[in-house]
């Protein structure tokens, strides 16, 4: 027997490939597959079984593509709906691969139909957990996400993630191995550690979701500082359960390579949106006008899905040279699959073109100390609540990069304001979506937080933000 976890950190995404004998099985693929096939091809092994232990909303499954090139079964826990052919799993059903046994184990809470998988080793001994969104390392699966679909409160839902975590989880073993879904950084649980695997006893001791005395208790617990949900994740979901076009089929869109003509008659006709995914340093200095930059150097996917939202959205894509492909891959795995091609040659490609370009104004942080008058000046703070709140520029205000489509609506025009994030990377997507809808009357911050920092400008005392929950 072998296990791996197959982790991909800018999704904060665990996937998992065993083999045994010569079966193989894998849960909670990403949408490009050819990783898996090329592993499967390797060790010789056929793929028998695909688990996923629930509809995802964070990112697109690979499961579609997978089971059509493998002719491996795709297996859902009890409840779920998918259409396109499926084992919807009963509950402690168990699949054979090779030697080993997979037990599905049904625990609803997260999401109705939500499945965690227990291994049962060729020796007959429960060794390993693969727990899903059901069960993180120092915290447990949002129950927010699933309200729509099940018709119920998300303290409801919080009710019966507690009785599923009592009733199937809490009885095993100690020394049980946890492989969860997502780790730190993923939007789908609050508390989650950056480990990416542990004991059940461990997590016995620690999790603060599993120490609670009671129910109601439990409920306030986890579903106490939720923050809304990214806006693309029902789309997500929608995918992920009717089915979406091949990965193939979209790279190969995506890799038209277009002239600047080309690429300037294309946006206007389609109304595509421009992705610019160049580093902010990069973007500052010259860009084409209206394009968005999303970094693919940073936490590049959540922020697409936060920042466009609508999967459907046509996007033409300006990248550095060779990161083409990568940023397609990227983009589909949160559904993005709509791109029209890309800027051949990147963005020198239309400088040479003589065509018009747009510059953010960004001044670094030495010249921010020596300008700005922290009780006169306005000041916006474009990072989350809990990293103003641990510390923050004097009279600055909080308007987190994530819900800039509320605030820009009462931010003056006229008024002119600085901006920034922590180390430029947030404050560059929010001074380009700001400028792309004619807000121009602003200067952000090169290095951000960071960078101001260690200036004189007045800050607050740092404050710890690390948060226990009782």
């Amino acid at each position: 027997m072998k296990v791996e976890q197959i982790y991909t950190g800018c999704l904060a995404q665990g996937a998992y490939y065993i083999t045994s004998k010569n079966e193989a099985a894998i849960i909670d693929p990403l949408r490009e597959i050819d990783p898996y096939l090329k592993r499967l091809q390797k060790d010789n092994v056929k793929l028998k079984y695909i688990f996923e232990t629930h509809f995802h909303a964070d990112f697109v499954s690979g499961h579609v593509d997978l089971s059509k090139k493998t002719g491996a079964s795709i297996v859902y826990g009890p409840t779920a709906t998918p259409e396109f052919e499926s084992i919807i799993a009963t509950d402690n059903q168990i699949f054979e691969v090779g030697d080993v046994k997979l037990k599905v184990l049904h625990t609803p809470g997260h999401t109705m139909e939500s499945m965690c998988i227990l291994l049962i080793d060729e020796n007959g001994k429960e060794s390993i957990l693969f727990s899903g969104d059901t069960l993180f390392l120092g915290d447990v699966g949002r129950p927010d996400l699933a309200q729509k679909a099940a018709d119920m409160t998300q303290e409801q839902l919080a009710g019966l993630l507690y009785d599923s975590l009592q009733n199937k989880i809490m009885p095993l073993p100690d020394d049980l191995t946890i492989y969860p879904a997502h780790g730190a950084g993923s939007a789908c649980g609050k508390n989650m550690m950056k480990e990416t695997v542990d004991t059940l006893g461990n997590q016995k001791k620690m999790n603060y979701a599993l120490n609670q005395p009671n129910k109601a208790a439990f409920v306030t617990a986890v579903t106490d500082g939720l923050l809304p949900p990214p806006a693309y994740f029902g789309m997500n979901v929608a995918m992920n359960k009717t089915g979406y076009d091949s990965f193939e089929a979209v790279l190969k869109t995506g890799m038209k390579a277009l002239s600047a003509t080309d690429f300037e008659a294309i946006a206007e006709a389609s109304g595509a949106l421009i992705l610019d995914t160049r580093s902010n340093d990069d973007f500052a200095q010259g860009f084409i006008p209206q394009a968005i930059n999303i970094g693919l150097n940073g936490d590049f996917a959540p922020w697409v899905g936060a920042m466009i939202v609508d999967v459907k959205q046509p996007i033409l894509l300006v990248t550095e040279i060779g990161k083409e492909e990568e940023t397609i891959t990227r983009l589909s795995r949160v559904g993005f699959d709509h791109v029209l091609g890309h800027l051949e040659g990147g963005f020198q490609t239309w400088k040479s073109s003589a065509k018009e370009v747009d510059r953010i104004d960004r001044i670094t942080a030495e010249q921010f100390a020596k300008e700005v008058n922290t009780a006169e000046n306005k000041i916006i703070d474009v990072r989350k609540e809990t990293e103003y709140e641990a510390e923050h520029i004097e009279n600055a205000f909080i308007k987190p990069l994530a819900y800039i489509n509320e605030w820009v609506k009462d931010t003056d025009p006229k008024e002119h304001f600085y901006l920034h994030c922590a180390g430029g990377y947030r404050s560059m997507i929010a001074a380009s979506i700001l400028q792309a809808r004619g807000y121009r009357n602003f200067t952000e911050v090169a290095g951000g937080f960071n960078a101001i920092a260690q200036t004189g400008v007045p800050k607050t005392n740092f404050v710890c933000q690390t948060k226990v929950f009782k």
